[in-house]
């Protein structure tokens, strides 16, 4: 099987030997035998953002403004300041107008709605992301309820829910459809394909799995109380794992040539890992992303595309 190499400032996981390498200029086709191809999702971000990029540009010449984006941190929580700054980043990079607002940890529910309307009603904000998880006196699905649907460009909204279960137009969640199009980049069908989601949150597992409905793929989906979830993965044409526990998943659950998209992201004393034992899983699968690497850059060129969608809905 042909390889290709991909060159990035940071690395990971480290490749087995023979693994190959899905970049935008190789799809390749492994065969039953050979080791996995890993789904670069770097590379796949990159190309991404740098459509949208040329999309925010049209928007700025058409309309004299950028898009817009506000996020909404509550508290001091470090990991969801980093998650800010990184989309704060982003949208400098993208052309996009970027309005960033930290709340105190003790804000009231009240004020936090103030914020979130007076947002709803700024013509310069074309999405509004408030940043989970949310500080335990408030409720975080409360908080997204409030921002419009038209604006809700993190897709997780009551509303924006609805409408994808409904198969009706609509911002979709953004780690959701960074995974549809991971599985779209491998080139397999997915129309009439076995596909597992193992995982049931609102934010990734319920939304992914009406995706691939959408897509035609005929989906299982495991919760804790699935009585073999090992079975489930076997049967899969398309593997999705999102449920936050590191190397859940073992090769021998692994259907031979399968697509494995590996969401979950866990640090632990040797790293961080995903919910796929990937040592094990890369001499199964067909295609398979990694962790870091994956999934994870694709969510915030998705929150781009959102952002420059509902900016244009909005012209």
């Amino acid at each position: 099987m042909a390889t290709a190499t991909v060159k990035s400032p940071t690395r990971a996981p480290d490749v087995p030997e023979g693994v190959g390498v899905l970049t935008l200029s190789s799809l390749a086709t492994p065969t039953p035998l050979a080791a996995a191809t890993l789904i670069d999702g770097k590379a796949l971000a990159a190309s991404e953002r740098a459509a949208i990029k040329q999309g925010a540009i049209r928007f700025l010449a058409q309309h004299g403004r950028k898009p817009g984006l506000a996020t909404i941190l509550i508290g001091d929580d470090p990991a969801s300041a980093v998650y800010v700054g990184s989309k704060a980043r982003a949208c400098a990079e993208g052309g996009f107008e970027s309005f960033g607002y930290v709340l105190p940890g003790d804000v009231s529910r009240e004020e936090a709605f103030d914020l979130i309307d007076r947002l709803n009603d700024d013509p310069a904000v074309d999405g509004i992301l408030c940043q989970l998880p949310a500080p335990p006196h408030l409720d975080g699905t409360e908080l997204a309820a409030r921002v419009l649907p038209a604006k809700d460009v993190d897709g997780l909204s009551p509303s924006s829910a609805g409408l994808l279960a409904l198969g009706l137009n609509g911002l979709r969640p953004c780690t959701p459809m960074g995974v549809m199009r991971l599985i779209e980049e491998t080139g397999v069908e997915i129309r009439g394909a076995e596909a597992t989601v193992v995982g049931t949150s609102n934010l990734v597992g319920k939304p992914v799995a009406r995706l691939l409905q959408e897509a035609e793929a005929t989906v299982t989906q495991c919760h804790v109380h699935t009585i073999d979830v090992a079975a489930a993965c076997r049967r899969a044409d398309i593997l999705v794992v999102a449920c936050g526990v590191p190397g859940l998943v073992r090769g021998s659950w692994i259907k031979p040539g399968a697509v494995v998209i590996d969401v979950g992201i866990n640090r632990t004393e040797n790293g961080l890992v995903g919910d796929v034992a990937f040592d094990e899983a890369v001499d199964v699968a067909g295609f398979i992303t990694p962790v870091p690497g994956g999934v994870g850059p694709m969510t915030i060129a998705m929150l781009l595309k959102n952002t420059l969608k509902a900016a244009w809905s909005r012209a």
